[in-house]
């Protein structure tokens, strides 16, 4: 095992705020950041030491960047695999490249999650719409037609909910893969933010609740108040997935709790998510910074909570009439505010969140979602 100490260089593959605040984290500790992805003037460039703008597919780029860094990570799943591959000649690269392969494909990770007897929904392969008719009458309505790969916030997904409807969702594909799955009648979404180091070392932040809206995260809250058993049982499978994969970073394994108390894998994101950004302000050490002591080869750090915390996510709709309105928001002295530095605000974009601690998670969950009503003169 190789240590990468501060003073040396961290790359990254993406520039969205996951590495924003992953680059944040390491140049806090010393580090320099060299972020490669297709834009300029990125939220993770304008944190970053160097921001090389380039094709995931440009290999003459990619081995430049990987040659000018120390150990390479990525902060979304959609990077493709070949680059990774590329990279990881000249560089070590954490996660390794065939996490990101199974991950990024919704047929892949179920794959996985069925091989290696994990909870999960039953789900078909579809090709074709013949494939699509046999597949609902197997599993039932309602049910959801998701694209195979690169998916992400609801995109590419359609639920059916009779017969009359499965022609237009097949359509829906636009000619890519399917996967066709069961739905899923849950009480709760839940997730475990967790870290594994180079010598297997396990920790994890807990059971983080999570609500959505639009299938985007809307906010998250921690602790969930949720048994022992569930909490148990949501934490050794993610510490079974971190195993099996070799993993050797910051991982999150999002799930579905069913009405009858059962837990179900939902996905899996190799990377901080987005369910973990109130550990920034709320624990001793960050999802952020576990990744990077991960990287590096470093010893795991603290997750304890200094008290409950809550995050809410603020999307581009919150400009549509002028800049939100940030000192009435900050009226709280609990409430801390990230925006992302991203160019443009548009409908459903992710360009910050709100988080708060506070003595129960509910108070803080209610701090942050008067906050961030506080932002406009609708209640988003």
């Amino acid at each position: 095992m190789k240590q990468i100490l501060p003073g040396a260089t961290i790359g990254i593959f993406g520039s969205g705020q996951l590495g924003r605040m992953f680059a944040i984290e390491a140049r806090k500790m010393g580090y320099r950041v060299h972020t490669f992805s297709p834009d300029k003037d990125t939220p993770t460039g304008q944190v970053a030491n160097i921001e090389t703008t380039a094709d995931y597919l440009d290999s003459a780029s990619i081995r430049e960047f990987a040659k000018s860094v120390d150990v390479i990570t990525f902060e979304f799943e959609n990077v493709p695999v070949e680059a990774i591959e590329i990279a990881s000649k000249y560089a070590d690269v954490h996660p390794k490249a065939e996490i990101l392969y199974t991950t990024q494909n919704r047929l892949r990770e179920k794959t996985f999650l069925r091989r290696n007897a994990f909870p999960h929904a039953d789900f078909f392969h579809i090709k074709t719409l013949e494939d699509l008719n046999t597949a609902t009458e197997k599993i039932g309505f309602p049910c959801v037609l998701k694209t195979a790969g690169f998916g992400y916030d609801g995109k590419g997904q359609t639920k059916i909910h009779s017969p009359a409807e499965i022609e237009k969702a097949f359509q829906n594909l636009k000619g890519q893969e399917g996967i066709l799955e069961a739905f899923i009648d849950f009480q709760k979404e839940i997730s475990v933010v967790c870290a594994r180091d180079q010598k297997g070392n396990f920790s994890h932040y807990g059971v983080i609740e999570n609500k959505h809206k639009d299938h985007i995260l809307d906010t998250s809250f921690a602790p969930s108040p949720i048994s022992e058993r569930i909490k148990s049982e949501a934490i050794e499978i993610a510490r079974s997935i971190a195993e099996i994969f070799d993993y050797v970073g910051t991982l999150c394994v999002e799930f579905f709790l069913t009405k009858n108390e059962k837990v179900i894998v939902n996905e899996i994101a190799p990377r901080p998510h987005n369910s973990g950004h109130l550990t920034f302000d709320a624990c001793v050490t960050s999802q952020f910074e576990q990744q990077l002591r991960a990287v590096c080869g470093l010893n795991l750090g603290s997750t304890e909570m200094y008290k409950p915390a809550a995050m809410a996510n603020l999307l581009g709709d919150l400009w549509r009439d002028g800049e939100p309105d940030w000192p009435k928001a900050l009226q709280h002295p609990n409430l801390k505010l990230h925006i992302y530095g991203k160019t443009e605000a548009r409908p459903r974009r992710k360009m910050g969140h709100l988080t708060a601690l506070a003595d129960s998670p509910e108070v803080a969950l209610k701090t942050v979602v008067q906050a961030r009503r506080n932002l406009s003169q609708e209640k988003l």
